[in-house]
């Protein structure tokens, strides 16, 4: 097998590289420096700064050096882990044309707003930068003095706000060194204020959902001060009232599946009705849930746990049976009127929604009478206008004869205590 042959090479022959194969060396003091000239040279005003930065980036290397591009832009300068600026030597190398050294009231921050926003609408690529460089200088929140955290949770809410950077940005400082230490809190606290002042307290909720925030708030708390008391007091105190309330609403969503697997599990193990109807009750009161609430999940929770028959004939017998096991626990969550009436737009729901069991809802109901599950005037109001439009016209039908007979009954009371 014939092998290749390599050709002989002339000593101290120089092979020449191509241009494009030349790899330039990173220097991103050398960029600093030339951003920092150029902005002194702008000063205190924006439109030149702009100007700056749009011509800049025909010359200088935006896309390997977008952060620290944005770095100066924010800080002053190439910012270090910590936080603080990076030196030459003694020399510290910072600009004042940064949203550090602006005045912090919001008509100065708006206006370095459209710096970056005329930045990025030019150099779009530099829009995924900017969202890692804000990961990143959340976390080195700490190694900024207090005005420098002000103008920079202002700056966040506007960016977030238009659309900049997303609001899931505001997850990383939920870091033990900031929390603990409540700088966490406060930023958060102050992007939202400023939030709600610029774009309305709507946008502020709708960010929080989208970022997926509404069920962290409380990790942003110092863990020695992470109670509902010292959350809620905080927030007002910054007429964050709405914000409070998303919390409470979150939270009881959570506990509400929580009751919900506990009570599963309850019933699983076959515990007495008594000790299930103690250990609902006092989770319910923990977590401030509703009873009327309370009972609809007692309901789906009880119609999960049994395995239906796919016999319909068959379901309506195993149904009662199973119900009527449960009862004292139903009965336990129905001390109110809201709260049958609830129940009994859950069973026509279910039963809706559960072709085998459209038949039976009316023997569901009649049980539930008979237990004082629900009462007779829960009964007629959903007989006469409380009732859902699932299934409205077969359930009527259905309740139509009992309903007639509850009337006549209590026609007969009346004229019974008339005779005497």
């Amino acid at each position: 097998m014939s092998q290749k042959i390599e050709k002989p090479v002339l000593q101290g022959q120089r092979i020449k590289t191509r241009k494009r194969d030349e790899k330039e060396k990173y220097d991103p003091t050398g960029f600093r420096d030339s951003i920092i000239q150029g902005l002194d040279k702008a000063g205190t005003d924006l439109e030149a700064i702009s100007k700056f930065l749009d011509t800049a980036g025909s010359k200088l290397d935006y896309r390997r050096y977008g952060e620290a591009l944005f770095d100066i832009l924010i800080a002053g300068g190439l910012l270090v882990p910590g936080g603080s600026i990076a030196q030459d030597g003694d020399k510290l190398c910072k600009t004042k044309a940064c949203v550090f050294e602006a005045p912090a009231d919001m008509a100065s921050m708006r206006n370095y707003e459209q710096v970056f926003i005329k930045l990025m609408r030019r150099y779009k690529y530099l829009e995924k930068m900017f969202e890692d460089e804000m990961k990143k200088i959340l976390v080195f929140v700490k190694g900024f003095n207090e005005q420098e955290r002000i103008k920079l949770a202002r700056m966040t809410a506007l960016w977030i706000s238009n659309g900049s950077v997303p609001p899931t940005v505001l997850q990383v400082l939920i870091n033990e060194h900031l929390v603990k230490d409540n700088i966490a809190l406060d930023f958060l606290i102050e992007v939202f204020v400023t939030w709600k002042q610029e774009k309305g307290l709507q946008s502020l909720m709708t960010a929080l959902k989208k970022g997926g925030l509404e069920g962290r708030l409380m990790e942003f708390v110092p863990p020695n001060k992470r109670s509902e008391e010292y959350f809620r007091s905080a927030f007002e105190e910054k007429g964050l009232a709405e914000v409070v309330k998303l919390h409470m609403a979150q939270a009881c969503q959570e506990a509400k599946r929580d009751l919900q697997l506990h009570l599963e599990e309850e019933l699983a193990d076959g515990r007495p009705v008594k000790d299930i109807v103690a250990d609902v009750r006092d989770i319910a009161q923990k977590h401030l849930i509703p009873e009327q609430e309370v009972i609809t999940l007692v309901w789906t929770t009880v119609m999960n746990v049994a395995e239906w028959n796919k016999k319909e004939e068959l379901v309506a017998e195993q149904a009662l049976k199973h119900l009527q096991k449960y009862t004292p626990l139903f009965a336990a969550f129905t001390s109110t009127a809201k709260s049958e009436m609830a129940l009994t737009l859950k069973i026509q729901e279910y039963c809706y929604e559960n072709m085998n069991f459209m038949k039976i809802f009316q023997k569901i109901i009649l049980l539930f009478y008979k237990t004082n599950v629900i009462s007779e005037e829960v009964v007629m109001k959903w007989y006469k206008d409380g009732h859902s439009v699932k299934g409205k016209m077969m359930f009527l039908e259905q309740m139509k004869k009992f309903v007639e007979w509850l009337q006549s009954a209590e026609e007969e009371s009346e004229s019974g205590e008339e005779d005497d």
